[in-house]
Protein backbone atom coordinates (compact mmCIF):
# COMPACT_ATOMS: atom_id res chain seq x y z
CA UNK A 1 0.00 0.00 0.00
CA UNK A 2 1.39 3.41 -1.04
CA UNK A 3 2.29 5.84 1.72
CA UNK A 4 0.27 8.98 2.22
CA UNK A 5 2.15 11.92 0.71
CA UNK A 6 2.83 15.20 2.48
CA UNK A 7 3.81 18.50 0.92
CA UNK A 8 4.74 21.61 2.86
CA UNK A 9 6.83 24.68 2.12
CA UNK A 10 8.63 27.54 3.77
CA UNK A 11 9.68 30.91 2.36
CA UNK A 12 13.37 31.90 2.45
CA UNK A 13 12.62 35.26 4.02
CA UNK A 14 14.87 35.09 7.07
CA UNK A 15 16.57 32.78 9.53
CA UNK A 16 14.30 30.24 11.19
CA UNK A 17 12.88 31.29 14.55
CA UNK A 18 11.05 29.52 17.35
CA UNK A 19 7.68 30.47 15.85
CA UNK A 20 8.63 28.54 12.69
CA UNK A 21 9.89 25.67 14.81
CA UNK A 22 6.81 25.29 17.01
CA UNK A 23 4.37 26.15 14.22
CA UNK A 24 5.70 23.79 11.55
CA UNK A 25 9.26 22.50 11.64
CA UNK A 26 9.04 20.35 14.76
CA UNK A 27 5.99 18.66 13.28
CA UNK A 28 7.74 18.15 9.92
CA UNK A 29 10.53 16.24 11.63
CA UNK A 30 8.06 14.12 13.62
CA UNK A 31 6.05 13.27 10.48
CA UNK A 32 9.21 12.46 8.56
CA UNK A 33 10.48 10.18 11.32
CA UNK A 34 7.15 8.41 11.77
CA UNK A 35 7.73 6.42 8.58
CA UNK A 36 4.05 6.80 7.67
CA UNK A 37 4.45 9.50 5.02
CA UNK A 38 6.27 10.25 1.79
CA UNK A 39 7.43 13.78 2.67
CA UNK A 40 8.17 16.66 0.28
CA UNK A 41 9.52 19.81 1.92
CA UNK A 42 10.10 22.79 -0.32
CA UNK A 43 11.88 26.14 0.00
CA UNK A 44 9.32 28.25 -1.86
CA UNK A 45 11.49 30.96 -3.36
CA UNK A 46 8.97 31.96 -6.05
CA UNK A 47 6.51 32.80 -3.28
CA UNK A 48 9.14 35.00 -1.66
CA UNK A 49 9.26 37.20 -4.78
CA UNK A 50 6.01 38.79 -3.63
CA UNK A 51 7.86 40.42 -0.72
CA UNK A 52 10.29 43.31 -0.47
CA UNK A 53 13.68 41.58 -0.10
CA UNK A 54 16.53 42.29 -2.50
CA UNK A 55 17.73 39.69 -5.00
CA UNK A 56 20.98 39.16 -3.06
CA UNK A 57 19.18 38.77 0.25
CA UNK A 58 16.85 36.22 -1.31
CA UNK A 59 19.68 34.30 -2.99
CA UNK A 60 21.71 34.08 0.21
CA UNK A 61 18.69 33.15 2.30
CA UNK A 62 17.74 30.18 0.12
CA UNK A 63 20.99 28.46 1.03
CA UNK A 64 20.72 29.46 4.68
CA UNK A 65 17.16 28.15 4.93
CA UNK A 66 18.30 24.81 3.54
CA UNK A 67 21.16 24.67 6.05
CA UNK A 68 18.86 25.43 8.95
CA UNK A 69 16.22 22.91 7.88
CA UNK A 70 18.89 20.22 7.75
CA UNK A 71 20.33 21.31 11.09
CA UNK A 72 16.85 21.13 12.63
CA UNK A 73 16.40 17.51 11.60
CA UNK A 74 15.08 17.32 8.05
CA UNK A 75 16.79 14.19 6.73
CA UNK A 76 17.35 13.95 2.95
CA UNK A 77 17.40 10.15 3.30
CA UNK A 78 13.85 10.24 4.65
CA UNK A 79 12.38 13.31 2.93
CA UNK A 80 12.66 15.12 -0.39
CA UNK A 81 14.06 18.59 0.28
CA UNK A 82 14.29 20.96 -2.68
CA UNK A 83 13.94 24.53 -3.94
CA UNK A 84 10.73 25.50 -5.74
CA UNK A 85 12.40 27.33 -8.65
CA UNK A 86 14.51 24.25 -9.42
CA UNK A 87 11.31 22.54 -10.57
CA UNK A 88 9.72 24.84 -13.20
CA UNK A 89 6.56 22.74 -13.41
CA UNK A 90 5.32 24.56 -10.29
CA UNK A 91 4.71 27.78 -12.21
CA UNK A 92 3.33 26.04 -15.30
CA UNK A 93 0.69 24.26 -13.26
CA UNK A 94 -0.07 27.50 -11.41
CA UNK A 95 -0.88 29.19 -14.72
CA UNK A 96 -3.23 26.37 -15.70
CA UNK A 97 -4.93 26.66 -12.31
CA UNK A 98 -5.21 30.43 -12.79
CA UNK A 99 -7.53 29.75 -15.71
CA UNK A 100 -10.02 27.79 -13.61
CA UNK A 101 -9.91 29.75 -10.34
CA UNK A 102 -12.65 32.39 -9.86
CA UNK A 103 -11.44 35.85 -8.85
CA UNK A 104 -14.13 35.95 -6.18
CA UNK A 105 -12.52 33.02 -4.40
CA UNK A 106 -9.16 34.78 -4.21
CA UNK A 107 -10.74 38.02 -3.03
CA UNK A 108 -11.91 36.35 0.16
CA UNK A 109 -8.50 34.95 1.11
CA UNK A 110 -7.33 36.51 4.37
CA UNK A 111 -3.65 36.22 3.50
CA UNK A 112 -3.97 38.71 0.64
CA UNK A 113 -5.52 41.24 2.97
CA UNK A 114 -2.91 40.69 5.66
CA UNK A 115 0.09 40.81 3.33
CA UNK A 116 -1.23 43.83 1.46
CA UNK A 117 -1.61 45.72 4.72
CA UNK A 118 1.95 44.76 5.71
CA UNK A 119 3.52 46.05 2.47
CA UNK A 120 1.27 48.85 1.27
CA UNK A 121 3.86 50.13 -1.20
CA UNK A 122 4.09 46.77 -2.95
CA UNK A 123 0.62 45.28 -3.38
CA UNK A 124 1.37 43.12 -6.41
CA UNK A 125 -0.59 40.57 -8.42
CA UNK A 126 1.57 37.80 -6.95
CA UNK A 127 0.12 38.49 -3.50
CA UNK A 128 -3.34 37.99 -4.98
CA UNK A 129 -2.58 34.78 -6.89
CA UNK A 130 -0.28 33.39 -4.20
CA UNK A 131 -2.85 30.75 -3.12
CA UNK A 132 -3.07 29.42 -6.69
CA UNK A 133 0.68 28.81 -6.81
CA UNK A 134 0.36 27.23 -3.39
CA UNK A 135 -2.30 24.88 -4.75
CA UNK A 136 -0.01 24.03 -7.66
CA UNK A 137 2.85 23.29 -5.24
CA UNK A 138 0.69 20.76 -3.44
CA UNK A 139 -1.18 19.16 -6.33
CA UNK A 140 1.88 18.86 -8.58
CA UNK A 141 2.90 15.96 -6.32
CA UNK A 142 -0.66 14.79 -5.75
CA UNK A 143 -0.12 15.28 -2.05
CA UNK A 144 -2.75 13.54 0.03
CA UNK A 145 -2.15 15.63 3.14
CA UNK A 146 -0.81 19.05 4.14
CA UNK A 147 0.19 19.59 7.79
CA UNK A 148 -1.15 22.94 9.00
CA UNK A 149 -2.39 24.75 12.04
CA UNK A 150 -5.94 26.06 12.23
CA UNK A 151 -4.94 29.46 10.81
CA UNK A 152 -3.82 27.83 7.53
CA UNK A 153 -6.83 25.59 6.88
CA UNK A 154 -8.31 28.12 4.43
CA UNK A 155 -5.41 27.60 2.02
CA UNK A 156 -5.81 23.85 1.95
CA UNK A 157 -9.54 24.27 1.42
CA UNK A 158 -8.79 26.39 -1.66
CA UNK A 159 -6.41 23.68 -2.89
CA UNK A 160 -9.25 21.17 -2.57
CA UNK A 161 -11.50 23.55 -4.49
CA UNK A 162 -8.91 23.96 -7.27
CA UNK A 163 -8.63 20.19 -7.60
CA UNK A 164 -12.43 19.93 -7.77
CA UNK A 165 -12.73 22.70 -10.37
CA UNK A 166 -10.10 21.04 -12.54
CA UNK A 167 -11.62 17.58 -12.15
CA UNK A 168 -15.11 18.85 -12.99
CA UNK A 169 -14.01 20.85 -16.03
CA UNK A 170 -11.70 18.25 -17.55
CA UNK A 171 -11.54 14.84 -15.88
CA UNK A 172 -10.97 13.42 -12.41
CA UNK A 173 -7.21 13.59 -11.98
CA UNK A 174 -6.15 15.47 -8.84
CA UNK A 175 -6.85 14.26 -5.28
CA UNK A 176 -8.76 16.48 -2.90
CA UNK A 177 -5.91 17.00 -0.46
CA UNK A 178 -6.79 16.62 3.20
CA UNK A 179 -5.75 18.82 6.08
CA UNK A 180 -3.44 17.15 8.56
CA UNK A 181 -4.43 19.39 11.43
CA UNK A 182 -1.65 19.77 13.94
CA UNK A 183 -1.75 21.46 17.29
CA UNK A 184 0.67 24.34 17.12
CA UNK A 185 1.82 26.73 19.81
CA UNK A 186 0.86 30.26 18.83
CA UNK A 187 4.01 32.09 19.77
CA UNK A 188 3.75 35.87 19.96
CA UNK A 189 6.20 38.67 19.32
CA UNK A 190 8.48 39.44 22.26
CA UNK A 191 7.95 43.20 21.89
CA UNK A 192 4.32 43.21 20.75
CA UNK A 193 2.61 40.12 22.20
CA UNK A 194 -0.68 41.02 20.57
CA UNK A 195 0.89 39.93 17.26
CA UNK A 196 2.19 36.61 15.99
CA UNK A 197 5.98 36.21 16.13
CA UNK A 198 7.19 37.13 12.67
CA UNK A 199 10.45 38.09 10.99
CA UNK A 200 8.64 40.94 9.27
CA UNK A 201 8.18 42.74 12.61
CA UNK A 202 11.92 43.13 13.14
CA UNK A 203 14.86 41.38 14.78
CA UNK A 204 13.93 42.13 18.38
CA UNK A 205 10.53 40.51 17.97
CA UNK A 206 11.83 36.99 17.32
CA UNK A 207 14.22 34.46 18.80
CA UNK A 208 16.10 32.74 16.01
CA UNK A 209 17.06 29.09 16.36
CA UNK A 210 20.67 30.11 15.71
CA UNK A 211 20.78 32.79 18.42
CA UNK A 212 23.53 32.21 20.95
CA UNK A 213 22.45 32.00 24.62
CA UNK A 214 23.68 35.54 25.36
CA UNK A 215 21.63 36.91 22.46
CA UNK A 216 18.52 35.03 23.59
CA UNK A 217 18.95 36.39 27.10
CA UNK A 218 19.36 39.95 25.82
CA UNK A 219 16.21 39.68 23.68
CA UNK A 220 14.15 38.25 26.51
CA UNK A 221 15.25 40.98 28.89
CA UNK A 222 13.45 43.42 26.59
CA UNK A 223 10.35 41.22 26.23
CA UNK A 224 7.09 42.90 27.19
CA UNK A 225 5.46 41.67 30.39
CA UNK A 226 2.91 43.45 32.60
CA UNK A 227 2.07 44.27 36.16
CA UNK A 228 -0.95 41.98 36.00
CA UNK A 229 -0.98 38.30 34.99
CA UNK A 230 -3.52 36.11 33.25
CA UNK A 231 -5.50 37.23 30.24
CA UNK A 232 -4.55 40.85 30.86
CA UNK A 233 -0.87 40.07 30.30
CA UNK A 234 -0.34 38.43 26.89
CA UNK A 235 3.40 39.01 27.21
CA UNK A 236 3.53 36.93 30.39
CA UNK A 237 1.37 34.25 28.79
CA UNK A 238 3.77 34.14 25.86
CA UNK A 239 6.77 33.67 28.15
CA UNK A 240 5.03 30.89 30.07
CA UNK A 241 4.06 29.24 26.79
CA UNK A 242 7.71 29.23 25.74
CA UNK A 243 8.71 27.80 29.11
CA UNK A 244 6.06 25.09 28.72
CA UNK A 245 7.44 24.14 25.29
CA UNK A 246 11.13 24.16 26.17
CA UNK A 247 11.48 24.03 29.95
CA UNK A 248 10.68 21.72 32.84
CA UNK A 249 6.99 21.20 33.76
CA UNK A 250 7.77 21.86 37.42
CA UNK A 251 9.03 25.35 36.57
CA UNK A 252 5.86 26.16 34.67
CA UNK A 253 3.72 25.01 37.59
CA UNK A 254 5.81 27.07 40.00
CA UNK A 255 5.51 30.27 37.96
CA UNK A 256 1.78 29.68 37.40
CA UNK A 257 1.29 29.46 41.13
CA UNK A 258 3.37 32.60 41.67
CA UNK A 259 1.33 34.37 39.01
CA UNK A 260 -1.90 33.55 40.86
CA UNK A 261 -0.68 34.71 44.26
CA UNK A 262 1.05 37.80 42.87
CA UNK A 263 4.60 36.81 43.79
CA UNK A 264 5.81 36.16 40.24
CA UNK A 265 9.11 37.81 39.27
CA UNK A 266 9.19 38.42 35.56
CA UNK A 267 12.97 38.66 35.49
CA UNK A 268 13.17 35.10 36.82
CA UNK A 269 10.72 33.88 34.17
CA UNK A 270 12.75 35.49 31.41
CA UNK A 271 15.99 33.96 32.70
CA UNK A 272 14.50 30.45 32.84
CA UNK A 273 13.02 30.82 29.36
CA UNK A 274 16.38 31.98 28.02
CA UNK A 275 18.18 29.01 29.56
CA UNK A 276 15.58 26.54 28.31
CA UNK A 277 15.63 27.79 24.71
CA UNK A 278 19.41 28.11 24.64
CA UNK A 279 19.84 24.53 25.81
CA UNK A 280 17.15 23.16 23.48
CA UNK A 281 18.92 24.39 20.36
CA UNK A 282 22.55 23.73 21.32
CA UNK A 283 22.81 20.77 18.92
CA UNK A 284 21.08 22.78 16.19
CA UNK A 285 23.66 25.55 16.48
CA UNK A 286 26.51 23.04 16.30
CA UNK A 287 25.08 21.27 13.25
CA UNK A 288 24.40 24.60 11.56
CA UNK A 289 28.03 25.65 12.01
CA UNK A 290 29.18 22.38 10.43
CA UNK A 291 26.88 22.81 7.43
CA UNK A 292 28.01 26.39 6.88
CA UNK A 293 31.40 24.90 6.05
CA UNK A 294 29.87 22.27 3.77
CA UNK A 295 28.02 24.38 1.21
CA UNK A 296 28.75 21.92 -1.60
CA UNK A 297 27.12 19.11 0.36
CA UNK A 298 24.03 21.26 0.93
CA UNK A 299 23.89 22.13 -2.79
CA UNK A 300 24.16 18.43 -3.66
CA UNK A 301 21.28 17.63 -1.30
CA UNK A 302 19.08 20.30 -2.92
CA UNK A 303 20.01 19.17 -6.43
CA UNK A 304 19.23 15.58 -5.57
CA UNK A 305 15.92 16.64 -4.03
CA UNK A 306 15.04 18.61 -7.15
CA UNK A 307 15.79 15.59 -9.32
CA UNK A 308 13.49 13.41 -7.22
CA UNK A 309 10.75 16.04 -7.26
CA UNK A 310 11.17 16.65 -11.00
CA UNK A 311 10.47 13.01 -11.86
CA UNK A 312 7.00 13.31 -10.34
CA UNK A 313 6.42 16.91 -11.46
CA UNK A 314 7.30 16.22 -15.10
CA UNK A 315 4.96 13.22 -15.25
CA UNK A 316 2.13 15.27 -13.71
CA UNK A 317 2.57 18.18 -16.11
CA UNK A 318 2.77 15.93 -19.17
CA UNK A 319 -0.54 14.34 -18.22
CA UNK A 320 -2.13 17.70 -17.38
CA UNK A 321 -1.07 19.14 -20.76
CA UNK A 322 -2.76 16.22 -22.46
CA UNK A 323 -5.89 16.57 -20.33
CA UNK A 324 -6.33 20.30 -21.07
CA UNK A 325 -5.56 19.87 -24.76
CA UNK A 326 -2.18 21.54 -25.24
CA UNK A 327 -0.48 18.26 -26.13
Amino acid sequence: MAKKRIFSGIQPTGNLHIGNYLGALRNWVDLQNSGEYDCFFCIVDYHSLTGDRSAKERHDQISMTAIELLAAGIDPDKSTLFVQSHVPEHTELAWIFNTITPISELERMTQFKDKSAAQKQNVNVGLFTYPVLQAADILLYKATHVPVGEDQVQHVELTRDVARWFNNRYKKYFPETKVLLTETARVKSLLDPEKKMSKSLGEGHVIELADEPAVIEAKLKKAVTATKGGADAPGVENLLLLLKEFGEPALVRSFRAAEKNGSIRYGDVKMEVAHAIGNSFASFREKRKELLDERELVADILNSGAEQASEIAAATIEEVRRIVGVR
